[in-house]
């Protein structure tokens, strides 16, 4: 089954939800300039917990902060989908702060030749020495953005260097074909050095506490103010030089947790977008407003089963679980149909991924393996969800919750707000049974499995350690997807991957926004709002 991509393709339907009390909170803290021309104002379900990638706990939704309002040396280009709408094009690196770039005959170093224009918010130069600190902190704070880093082979200080005002070199220990594509996400982000270091203390040698609070990059905004768990306000910094201007000189972006209350403020003009709307608007505001839906490449959508509860390190209980996963009920109530099914697999063929698993909804298969488990009589648990992400994990966790239940598994739904969720699903990784997703920002499989399946990386959730994955990873990471020993390391990888079953996979999904007197949306891998392209009208 295909994902269709055009924001006309899915069902249409009517209803209109009244605003009514729910939105006076918001309609009372919208700033008085937001109504303004040159003003766009969008609104999301999830919470900004801090202004700085790099701090420990900062969840997906602030990465945004990274993208608008600080550059990278190079960045994807952009291309037009088949229904006319924008999305980045991962076969094509532009330059952001860097005007040029070469890479050496042997493929270890990559020099950059940085605009000798670019300029941070505050007026003052960006410099090669800007550059290399940035890099330096990134590969030296430690959890996500260090990981990430070395997914490039960008691994220690020693690598970065600046040999004047305007070159800087990253030496890699070998060659690899994640090197530069690793350069235009949103991590190695450039900070302004010299303002940071103004607030480094012994305790703090990276700034952190500033920057969680403090913009200081040379992207196309800035934040000039945040009140977390309510808004944040965008202000378009004139100076900025890493690409056109953006047409809005604000962008007001409130946190509304309340989806019908978005969709009322969508629907009525009250607002310009509404970011990452539920599957259910998305099918019934098309037509009504512009909705765009797009396909998240390398993403699924899954239950995580953590290996740290005794009852998930016997295998056959993780398979009682797969077969009793109701999947096709899930994808109608929870998905809408909308994404690509991940169940009821016939075989590896390909490297393409996702695929689908070799498992469907079998209770006689579910309660033969639970038997033969050493928890036949079943077992309590509790069943994490994510608040902010309520609108898929509620329904699927309710579904599967019934029919554990008829294995005598008793799972308690657990629900953590959105700004807590990171913390404890993913740095600290102590939910025995969650719903979860990630998806890869570099598009490759060894890429997923790097970070999903490795053992101690960020978005292993299942405390999940298997040596034969390490080292297929470690092979595969680096190597060109032509090479005559990728595609079977790699069909091993899944194969291990759906026998051990850690995460099992329910469905592909789709990122979903409408857009009501906006134009200039593109879509974007990591799945938060890209504002730099985006212009009221």
């Amino acid at each position: 089954m295909g994902l269709d991509t055009s924001r006309r393709g899915f069902l249409k339907g009517g209803g209109t939800v009244a605003l009514g009390a729910a939105a006076l909170p918001f309609l009372k803290l919208m700033p008085a300039h937001a109504a303004g021309e040159e003003t766009v104002v969008v609104v999301m379900g999830q919470t900004i917990n801090s202004l700085d990638l790099h701090r420990t706990g900062t969840n997906r939704p602030s990465y945004q902060v990274a993208v608008n309002c600080y550059d990278r040396l190079v960045s994807f280009g952009t291309k037009t989908l088949p229904d006319g709408s924008l999305s980045y094009d991962y076969s094509t690196i532009v330059p952001e702060l860097a005007e040029s770039w070469s890479v050496s005959e042997d493929g270890k170093v990559i020099t950059f030749k940085l605009k000798p224009e670019a300029v941070f918010q505050d007026g003052s130069k960006v410099t090669a020495q800007d550059v290399k600190w940035s890099f330096d902190r990134a590969v030296s704070v430690g959890g996500f953005p260090t990981t990430q880093m070395a997914a490039g082979g960008l691994l220690r200080p020693d690598q970065f260097a600046a040999l004047d005002e305007e070159t800087f070199t990253v030496t890699l220990d070998k060659p690899s074909k994640l090197s530069l594509p690793d350069l235009a996400v949103p991590v190695p982000f450039v900070l302004n050095a010299t303002l940071a270091k103004q607030h480094v203390t012994d305790a703090d040698p990276w700034a952190m506490e500033y920057v969680h609070k403090n913009t200081i990059g040379s992207g196309a905004y800035k934040v000039v103010r945040w009140d977390p768990g309510q808004q944040l306000v965008y202000e378009r910094n004139d100076k900025w030089t890493g690409g056109p201007l953006p047409g809005a000189k604000r962008v007001v972006l409130r946190e509304v947790p309340s989806p019908a209350t978005r969709r009322a403020l969508i629907e009525r003009g009250d607002v310009q977008m509404s970011w990452n709307i539920p599957n259910k608007d998305a099918s019934e505001l098309d037509g009504a407003v512009e909705v765009y839906s797009t396909p998240i490449e390398n993403a699924i959508y899954v239950v995580s089963l953590n290996y740290q509860f005794e009852p998930f390190q016997d295998p056959d209980v993780r398979k009682a679980v797969a077969y009793a996963i109701p999947y096709e009920e899930i994808f109608q109530t929870a998905a809408y149909g909308r994404g690509v099914p991940m169940w009821g697999g016939s075989g590896i063929e390909t490297i393409d991924w996702p695929q689908p698993s070799p498992y469907a909804f079998d209770l006689e298969k579910a309660k033969a393996h639970l038997e033969k488990s050493g928890f036949a009589n079943g077992f309590d648990v509790p069943f994490s969800i994510d608040l902010g992400q309520a609108d898929w994990m509620e329904p699927t966790a309710l579904l599967i919750q019934e029919q554990l239940a008829k294995l005598g598994i008793t799972s308690t739904i657990d629900k953590i707000p959105g700004a807590n969720w990171r913390t404890a699903s993913l740095v600290e990784k102590r939910l025995p049974l969650a719903l979860e997703t990630f998806g890869g920002w570099l598009n490759y499989p060894c890429y997923y499995f790097f970070w999903a399946y490795q053992e101690g990386h960020l978005f292993n959730s299942s405390n999940y350690a298997n040596p034969e994955i390490e080292r297929l990873v470690g092979e595969t990471l680096d190597l060109p997807v032509a090479h005559p020993d990728y595609a079977p390391k790699v069909k091993r990888m899944f194969e291990i991957a759906f026998e051990d079953l850690p995460r099992i996979p329910l469905f592909q999904p789709a990122l979903s926004v409408a857009m009501n007197g906006a134009t200039g949306y593109e879509y974007w891998f990591h799945r938060e709002l890209d504002a730099r392209k985006l212009a009221k009208g």
